[in-house]
């Protein structure tokens, strides 16, 4: 039973692989059938919507591919695309196709590779040119087709395609010049197509200048071209000759050549070749009411090609606007959302700036709040220590009664004297005037019968420039680091030098105390704080038994 299970397995994955690859193989069998059949629909249209429905197809297919990335095969359904149009007569899309063509190959890292497509374009653009007798552009896309040539058999066609240009101007000789430079070219390749066509074009151009070796050229040609059965070849060696006579006034000539060149046209059913035949029948016609219908036909034929052009060339100015007021509104787009968001940028700025604003000031009073909250909590300490003590040690005395009056004053007038001083430190300063005086009682009221308080150049600094504010700040300053000497570094002696540097105060401050491990406790921190307020910096240098120094720079 297992078995039978795993042969049914097998099988059914068997056959499920033999489906996939037959649908797969049809799917791509149908697709280059469908490739092959629009190919030649553009190449030999039979029916007239071969060309439309080509087009249709090429165009599926080059979005197909560009989507999948594969450029050579866009380049070469824009070349197909561009054969077609230009055979219906839209020289507009016609051009359109070539240079979406060209800047495919500009724009792809493998451009140097495809050099053979852009030269097939360039030339295709060049006749694209010449058909709308644009010529100026034809000749300048045939040069940018021979700068990239590196076959001599490109040469050759480009040569043959710049002097067809000049022909058409009736500017013999340049025309002359480059088919003799092609002659040259086609000496090397051997190749009977190229030298047909060269020589056919070149005893054109001489039978218009009446040069002898005209008919030996045209008869060459048509040697060539009958021995390989080169049919498209034989129309125009054909249409040439009978040109030829027919500048003689040889007319049987000219129409013997003229009928052959219809026959040659009924055989390539072409429907150009076989309008060009019958006129050129018609202006050879006995009857002159025929020939002027042959020269109103030609006359007809390019007024119709003028005037298409024309239309051709507004469409393009049409289309020219379009893409400029195209490009006008997205620069306009791209200029509102610019103030647009600038306009963002601006509000949240303003908005950045407010919330700043009060971000500040709230830091700022609660900054001022700590700040009042440790002040408070260092008078309440201060009250503390130095003063309730007392109050309570005079109130000790007071309860016993052999304690003499004149004690009792003693105490009272030390407290008196404490609190006096906690009250003028803490209190609001009049830096207004003598500040010399000011600081001076300062620093002097810590000296004593163990510490002795010396200053240096502190009359020196011109106080009067500088700011309450930043007077206030070196007094209190100075005032915490003078605390601090007498209540922890038992020094004998204190000094402070005062200088300038600049706009900035400098004072150094020095004793030769115990010293000690740099802790900031909360009076250092209070200074610290108080210089950092005016932009000013307090340093700190100190070891155990070697003393203490600052450096204010306010």
């Amino acid at each position: 039973m297992g078995k039978i299970k795993i042969s049914f397995l097998f099988f059914l994955a068997h056959f499920l692989v033999l489906l996939l690859f037959s649908t797969t193989y049809a799917f791509a069998q149908a697709n280059q059938d469908s490739l092959h059949y629009y190919y030649q629909a553009i190449l030999n249209p039979k029916m007239p919507t071969d060309l439309p429905n080509a087009i249709s197809f090429y165009n599926k297919k080059k979005k197909l591919d560009l989507s999948n990335n594969d450029t050579l095969n866009a380049i070469r359904d824009l070349r197909m695309i561009a054969i077609a149009q230009n055979k219906i007569g839209d020289l507009f899309e016609t051009e359109s196709s070539i240079v979406e063509a060209l800047q495919l190959i500009k724009t792809s890292k493998h451009g140097n590779t495809w050099v053979q497509s852009a030269i097939g374009l360039y030339n295709q653009l060049g006749n694209t040119y010449r058909t709308s007798k644009n010529y100026g552009e034809a000749i300048n896309a045939f040069n940018q087709a021979l700068e990239l040539v590196e076959l001599t058999r490109d040469s050759i066609t480009i040569l043959n395609n710049i002097g067809n240009v000049y022909k058409d101007q009736h500017q013999f000789k340049n025309a002359e010049l480059q088919y003799k430079s092609a002659l040259k070219l086609v000496g090397v390749t051997s190749d009977s197509i190229q030298l047909a066509m060269v020589l056919d074009n070149l005893g054109y151009i001489q039978a218009k200048q009446e040069d002898p070796q005209a008919l030996k050229s045209l008869n060459r040609a048509l040697s060539l071209r009958e021995r390989i059965n080169y049919r498209e070849g034989l129309y125009s060696s054909y249409r040439n000759l009978s040109e030829y006579y027919m500048d003689r006034n040889e007319t049987s000539m000219a129409l013997q050549y003229a009928n052959q060149a219809y026959e040659v046209a009924k055989s390539l059913n072409s429907a150009t070749y076989l309008k060009d035949a019958l006129t050129r029948t018609m202006l050879l016609s006995e009857h002159a009411n025929v020939r002027e219908l042959g020269r109103l036909s030609d006359s007809l034929d390019l007024a119709k090609q003028l005037e298409e052009n024309k239309n051709a060339f507004r469409k393009y100015n049409l289309e020219e606007e379009r893409k400029r007021g195209d490009a006008l509104k997205l620069q306009q787009e791209q200029e509102k959302r610019q103030r647009q968001l600038f306009q963002v940028i601006s509000l949240g700025a303003i908005l950045l700036l407010i919330a700043s604003y009060f971000v500040y000031r709230y830091r700022y009073k609660k900054g001022r709040l700590e700040e009042i909250y440790k002040t408070e909590s260092r008078i309440s300490k201060k009250v503390h220590d130095e003063v309730a003590n007392d109050v309570y040690q005079v109130m000790t005395k007071l309860q016993n009664a052999s304690t003499a009056q004149e004690e009792w004053l003693d105490d009272l007038d030390i407290i008196y004297s404490k609190t006096r001083d906690i009250s003028k430190e803490l209190s609001a300063l009049d830096v207004q005037d003598d500040y010399v005086e000011l600081l001076g009682d300062l620093l002097l009221s810590y000296n004593s019968e163990q510490v002795n308080v010396l200053t240096r150049d502190i009359s020196e600094i011109n106080w009067d420039t500088i700011s309450n504010h930043r007077k206030t700040a070196i007094y209190r300053v100075l005032q915490e680091l003078m605390t601090n000497m007498k209540k922890h570094s038992k020094a004998t002696v204190t000094t402070l030098s005062f200088g300038n540097k600049g706009n900035k105060i400098i004072i150094e401050y020095s004793d030769n105390g115990v010293g000690a491990a740099l802790k900031k406790h909360n009076g250092l921190q209070n200074a610290e704080n108080r210089i950092s307020s005016i932009s000013g910096s307090l340093t700190f240098k100190s070891q155990l038994n070697k003393g203490f120094k600052a450096t204010i720079i306010a």
